[in-house]
């Protein structure tokens, strides 16, 4: 009887733990201004493995967030940035190949996307990537840009845009893959920093990045 109840007990505890099991994988992206916790896609597989493999092999480790813009975004992952001088231009580096596009999301504040060059097919930079912080949009600016671009936003995008904010005329342009979970506050803190030429902060805003999970 006893061995019954036991195998029952865990049974139940597999149940319960298949059920509360997470499918997405995690990560953190450590400033001085805080830490972030990000959720990484599942609908966009080539970047999100792409991202746990470079952060796993320390590829992030002290890189810069190179180019800030209030209002808009802050970006980084160039590997020239680790060892750049200070009013050295930054940008251009990667590790030497793209990632085909995988676009769909949109860019609501918080959201992971990853940078690009111009090229007709909207592939991505091998490890730029930028974490969108845009401002707070109305139904009536939503309206032009599903008209420019021939999407549609639902009910759930659509208050996130009016109550945090975002980028949307970058939607359907760059692949996003991924969103800040906890933290979203760093973002506001990093674009506040004094900025320099090129948008690059006076002062150098480093990265640790590790994967949860």
């Amino acid at each position: 009887m006893r061995h019954f109840q036991a195998l029952c007990f865990a049974v139940i505890l597999l149940l319960l733990s298949s059920c509360n099991s997470d499918p997405h994988t995690y990560a953190e992206i450590e400033t001085e201004f805080g830490t972030m916790k990000v959720m990484l896609y599942n609908e966009t597989p080539q970047h999100r493995d792409n991202f746990i493999k470079l952060a796993k092999e320390g590829f992030y480790e002290d890189l810069l967030f190179h180019r800030v813009i209030k209002g808009f975004m802050v970006q980084g992952g160039d590997p020239d940035s680790k060892t750049a001088t200070p009013e050295q231009q930054l940008g251009g580096g990667g590790p030497g190949y793209t990632i085909p596009a995988e676009i769909g999301s949109p860019h609501i504040k918080g959201r992971l996307a990853a940078a690009r060059t111009q090229n007709p097919a909207k592939a991505s930079s091998g490890c730029q990537f930028y974490l969108v912080h845009g401002t707070k949009q109305t139904d009536m600016q939503l309206d032009l840009v599903q008209k420019q671009k021939g999407i549609t936003y639902n009910e759930e995008q659509r208050r996130l845009y009016r109550e945090i904010g975002g980028a949307p005329f970058l939607d359907m342009e760059y692949t996003v893959y991924g969103e800040v979970v906890e933290g979203l506050e760093v973002i506001d803190k990093i674009v506040e920093q004094p900025i320099g030429s090129n948008n690059r902060p006076k002062q150098d805003v480093k990265m640790k990045v590790r994967i949860l999970n």
